[in-house]
């Protein structure tokens, strides 16, 4: 199957918004849910957000919680997270992902078809 595809990314001060999108390329989207992961330098990969395949339930990182908001349209193939209120902590490559069948929603290691991350850094 092919990969996930991220865009969006780019540099802006704190208090900013962005909008990354998620697009499966030559494949649907996830066929259970999206997950979106962020991995700063040093760090190790960490849970952002996931939406379930119908996009009826997401849940957030404590930390994101409030200022983010993931989103799916299926019929376009494409994952949204919607980013306000950015903070220099968010900085960050971020990942999407697809959940496999069974898997736990925040652990990485039940993910695949990760994308190859798109640079959001935030200044102060």
């Amino acid at each position: 199957q092919g990969q996930l595809v991220e865009s969006g990314g780019g540099l802006v001060q704190a208090g900013a918004s962005l909008r990354l999108s998620c697009a499966a390329s030559g494949r649907t989207l996830c066929t259970y849910a999206v997950g979106w992961f962020r991995q700063a330098p040093g760090k190790e990969r960490e849970f952002v957000a996931s939406i379930t395949r119908n996009g009826g339930n997401a849940y957030y990182a404590d930390s994101v919680k409030g200022r983010f908001t993931i989103s799916r349209n299926n019929a376009r193939n494409t994952a949204y997270l919607q980013m306000n209120s950015l903070k220099p902590e968010d900085t960050a490559v971020y990942f999407c992902a697809c959940l496999v069948s069974g898997g736990i929603m925040v652990d990485p290691r039940y993910y695949n078809s990760w994308g190859q991350g798109t640079q959001v850094t935030v200044s102060s």
